[in-house]
């Protein structure tokens, strides 16, 4: 397939890229500059100039494509509604130049819309559309193009990592870094889902190749890793201490990050590893946090 890939040089989509042309398929990666059009012909991959800013630009991208994975978003999470909105804007866009096709639209939303509400681990079989993540925007903008005739579905994402980047624990980390203590909420017992950025992009191929309409699967290893542990981690990684603070402080200490730094974010994959035969295989979050090299910055 010639495949339309967004995000072609970022942190999960190079991954991507890599198991698509290792998989036959022809890529046209979206860049935002001519150096990143250099780098993806270097990979084996076309390019398509342009932005997140730009919708319509860039689902020229996917007009002549079979098939679309979307992965590039704005990481300024200190404006994470605004750039959930952007998202909401370029999956409308994408979705223009499918409708009425059966060429496959694969978008990425977070794991915690699929959260039951009940205290068990997020699911693949639950969309909660009145979500308060503001990511919730991305799969609300999914269904209105499945609605409308897209073969839409939805790769949900934990904190993906690998010894360099982990998903939101590396801002995490520089916050740590700046304050001089890694913060956890209380004890630190709330807990994230986690998968390794390779075993991530695999996901994508199989669920690709799988091509269901409406389906969504979650890209999960790891059902959930304690804050706390992941607080003494970071804490032994950069030599300063790992400290509690009630939760009537987080939002003082963490900013922007309060939201997330005691929100319990457990998922499942069991419907995902069943339905495209996905069995991860790297390194534990833990494990990839113990290797990082904290004198990088």
């Amino acid at each position: 397939m010639r495949v339309f890939l967004t995000g072609a040089s970022g942190f999960i989509g190079s991954r991507i890229l890599r198991e698509l042309l290792t998989a036959g398929h022809e890529v046209i990666g979206l860049t935002r500059s001519d150096s990143g059009a250099k780098e993806l012909a270097n990979r084996g991959a076309s390019a398509h100039l342009g932005t997140l800013e730009d919708p319509v630009g860039l689902a020229k991208g996917a007009e002549n494509a079979d098939a679309v994975i979307h992965t590039a978003f704005d990481h300024d999470f200190s404006n994470f509604a605004a750039n959930c909105e952007k998202d909401r804007r370029v999956i409308a866009a994408l979705g223009s130049v499918l409708r009425g096709s059966n060429r496959p639209l694969l978008i990425t939303s977070g794991v915690g819309i699929g959260d039951p509400g009940n205290g068990e681990p997020a699911r693949e079989d639950v969309f909660d559309a009145h979500h308060f993540n503001p990511r919730i925007a991305s799969e609300l903008a999914g269904q209105e193009q499945l609605e409308a005739g897209v073969n839409l579905g939805v790769v949900r994402l934990p904190q993906v990592h690998d010894t360099v980047r982990q998903g939101l624990i590396s801002p995490y980390i520089e916050m740590a870094r700046q304050k001089g203590v890694v913060a956890y909420v209380h004890q630190g017992a709330n807990r994230w889902a986690a998968g390794h950025v390779n075993d991530v992009a695999k996901l994508y191929v199989l669920a690709l190749d799988r091509a269901e309409p409406g389906a969504r699967y979650n890209a999960v290893a790891e059902e959930g890793v304690a804050a706390r542990d992941i607080a003494d981690v970071i804490a032994t990684g950069l030599g300063v201490p790992a400290i509690s603070i009630p939760k009537d402080k987080a939002e003082a200490h963490f900013g922007w990050f309060a939201m997330f730094a005691s929100a319990d974010i457990t998922a499942s994959s069991i419907i995902t590893r069943k339905k495209l035969g996905w069995t991860p295989t790297g390194s534990s979050l833990l494990e990839d946090l113990k290797d990082m090299d904290y004198s990088a910055t």
